[in-house]
């Protein structure tokens, strides 16, 4: 049992656990907080989201749907390993379940698996989940056969670490929707037991070591640095690519000259582009994301971080963080929404790639 960690609290336990963590614009005030209690809370539930190819999954988690309004988690784990932040207090996740069940977790007192579940959401004896649960919505088709990447399982550890250590829980306190709801099958394609395994050995260990300590990290990444040798217009309301004309470091050679490609499938890689705009009117928001490509080809676009401008020149860091096919490459996309002109001063990439067979 605790008081629910404030946003600042929970981005620092991820951040601490070495999760790659997207803030989604507005997560912080996102919350179903005005229709029930939002605490005291005493563990992580996990999910699938039942969701496949093509789904703007973290826009599903954040704002619900017809039948169900969001936030549907506190965070949705995408398959690349990203912990997206989308609801920061009671979220319609967990709904009802067995008070028993709620009692082992509270004690830690069960041994592999919490008592069996008799209850759901509108059954006599349900509690309410939502205000005693945080709750990972992961990427998952949950048709028992859609794989889990280990670089998305080890992130759905990691993140779940960062609750429990920043209160003082064990591994116990972590359970399935399956295990809270006898209506519910998520998550499927791999057993509670198992995943609290993992987790209690992450927290056996300093925070930020695991993962790493188990093998997971492989083999070396390379290291990339890429940047803009002089500043350029960006015109409004056009998607435009960041033609990377300075190259510092690139040790995947992957980065053409005056190339807009910082990275080519198969490969992960993670990192940050830092952006610095002239001229942009306060207030008004200059658009990011990642895109993939097949040649010249546009393939794919991934999820919007909004730039919003304040007085005088406009910062910002836009996380990168991906799995790439083989055959794709990721490119770094601008949108200006302003009526004028705007100057890209400074853009400058650094990421680690791990390249893949």
């Amino acid at each position: 049992m605790a008081t629910p960690l404030t946003a600042d609290r929970l981005v620092a336990a991820l951040r601490a656990e070495g999760c790659a963590v997207r803030e989604v614009s507005g997560w912080r005030t996102n919350n179903r907080n005005h229709v029930g209690a939002w605490g005291p809370v005493h563990g992580v539930m996990i999910h699938h989201t039942v969701t496949g190819p093509g789904t703007d999954v973290v826009s599903l988690i954040f704002n619900g749907h017809s039948a169900l309004p969001g936030p549907l988690s506190t965070g949705c784990i995408t398959k690349d390993g990203v912990v997206h932040l989308t609801g920061n207090g009671r979220a319609n996740h967990a709904g009802g379940g067995d008070p028993d069940v709620l009692a082992a977790v509270v004690n830690e007192s069960y041994s592999s698996y919490p008592p069996p579940t008799n209850e759901h959401q509108g059954s006599t004896g349900a509690i309410d989940g939502n205000s005693r649960f945080y709750g990972w919505e992961c990427e998952n088709e949950g048709d028992g056969t859609d794989p889990w990447p280990r670089v998305q399982y080890v992130a759905m550890v990691k993140a779940t670490a960062g609750i429990c250590r920043a209160h003082g829980w064990s591994a116990k306190s972590a359970i399935g929707h399956l295990e809270w709801s006898d209506w519910k099958p998520d998550p499927r394609g791999f057993d509670m037991q198992d995943f609290r395994r993992d987790l209690a050995a992450c927290l056996s260990l300093a925070a930020g070591v695991w993962g790493a300590a188990q093998g997971d990290e492989d083999t070396m990444p390379a290291y990339i640095n890429l940047g803009l040798a002089e500043p350029y217009t960006l015109a409004p309301g056009v998607w435009d690519s960041i033609e990377l004309t300075a190259e510092w470091t690139d040790e995947t050679g992957d980065h053409a000259t005056d190339g807009s490609v910082f990275a080519r499938g198969p490969a992960r890689f993670t990192g940050s582009i830092s952006l610095r705009i002239d001229g942009l009117p306060e207030g008004c928001v200059v658009q990011a994301r990642m895109s993939e490509f097949e040649g010249s080809e546009h393939r794919a676009d991934h999820p919007i971080d909004e730039v919003l401008a304040t007085g005088g020149d406009t910062f910002a860091v836009i996380p990168l963080t991906k799995r790439l096919a083989s055959g794709r490459s990721m490119r770094v996309r601008l949108l200006n929404q302003a009526d004028v002109p705007i100057t890209v001063t400074s853009a400058v990439l650094t990421a680690l790639v791990w390249k893949e067979a």
